[in-house]
């Protein structure tokens, strides 16, 4: 049966308002210069960010006030490409970046350029995402899919980038203890490249009995469940259950809670480091003190930089980091508004939006 969108020349996922989503004919993207290529999206993963903009309209000062494509976690295949393009042809299976920075601030020629003011991001205002038959990208943020790698696990590649790039700043080493706060998607990842990246110890912490056991099999090789105490004595039961001495080497925080913050900085070690990776409240109780008199790094973390994407490509492609099991779930793209409604309501852990039909 020929779906609507597949009469349409370039169908889009359209957030129109605060929960109002509709399916749009957009125009079929130009080249850009001739160091772009046109790509068709054919598989794309949905990020608690994307149902946040469905939901709320906004996350903290952006601001979704025209319509705008949603998705950014994509893989797909190059279908044009610019005259000056030389690492890719058409035909290629390729992870797309969704980040493209000015390449001209001082940010971005220190090699930070996820920190770019002028960073053109999908589906973050104003921008489109990738949840459409085509999209244009540079060459140079396109990464070729190495032969054996499915089109689904190309799509993981930008939530393994996210961990990558937090792990690397955790400056994760071979023997670090590291304790892994909350158990969704990059949470998990994160347990899987601190793994990959040699920690010894790898304790998953959540709420939910059910994505802990996950995690012990998934990455993780000790678990703890928070309990309703004060954070101080939660991070003392984890200290004593999971061995961790005289504190974990590392904490990474994926759930932007605030208990599991406070829980995190009295768990660590004298010395120890903390990187924020999770997104909650605009402003918490921080133990400062304890921050302090530790002497702890304490850093936070901004979607990938320079070297994550390919480094999470080749994380995957050697299966030192598997992604197939995070896959929960697939939909066509004319049910992808039942994809966001499921994440919203917590049901599995990545499920993923095919491309429009041709």
């Amino acid at each position: 049966m020929t779906t609507q969108t597949a009469t349409q020349k370039n169908p889009s996922f359209v957030l129109q308002a605060p929960n109002k989503v509709v399916y749009e004919d957009r125009p079929v993207p130009e080249l850009p210069s001739q160091y772009d290529v046109i790509v068709k999206p054919r598989w794309t993963g949905i990020c608690g960010s994307d149902v946040h903009y469905w939901v709320e309209g906004r996350i903290g000062p952006f601001v979704v006030e025209s319509p705008m494509v949603l998705g950014h976690e994509s893989a797909g295949i190059v279908h044009a490409v610019g005259d000056k393009v030389t690492s890719l042809k058409v035909g290629d299976r390729v992870a797309m970046e969704p980040g493209v920075p000015c390449r001209r601030c001082v940010r971005c020629k220190e090699g930070k350029y996820n920190l770019c003011p002028d960073m053109a991001f999908a589906a973050t205002p104003p921008f489109d995402g990738t949840l459409a038959r085509y999209y244009s990208l540079p060459e140079d943020y396109c990464y070729k899919l190495p032969e054996g790698m499915s089109m689904e696990e190309g799509a993981l590649i930008e939530p393994t980038a996210v961990a990558v790039h937090i792990t690397r700043q955790a400056a994760i080493k071979p023997g670090d203890s590291v304790v892994v706060f909350g158990a969704g998607p990059v949470g998990l990842l994160c347990c899987a490249v601190a793994k990959a990246y040699g920690a010894t110890k790898v304790v998953t912490v959540d709420i939910n009995e059910e994505r802990l056991q996950f995690a012990l099999k998934y990455a993780a090789n000790a678990s703890f469940k928070s309990a309703r105490v004060s954070a101080e004595e939660n991070a003392k039961n984890m200290i004593k259950e999971c061995g961790l001495g005289p504190g974990a080497d590392v904490i990474i925080d994926a759930s932007g809670a605030e208990p599991c913050i406070q829980t995190a900085i009295h768990a660590l070690r004298m010395g120890g480091t903390y990187v924020q990776g999770g997104m909650g409240k605009p402003d918490i109780t921080f133990p400062i003190m304890a921050m302090c008199t530790k002497e702890l790094n304490v850093k936070g973390s901004f979607r990938y930089g320079a070297g994550d994407y390919q480094t999470a490509v080749d994380l995957v492609a050697t299966g030192r980091v598997a992604v197939k099991q995070l896959v929960t779930g697939k939909v066509k793209f004319d049910d992808a508004e039942s994809a966001f409604r499921d994440v919203k309501q917590g049901k599995g852990i990545k499920i993923l939006i095919e491309g429009p039909e041709e």
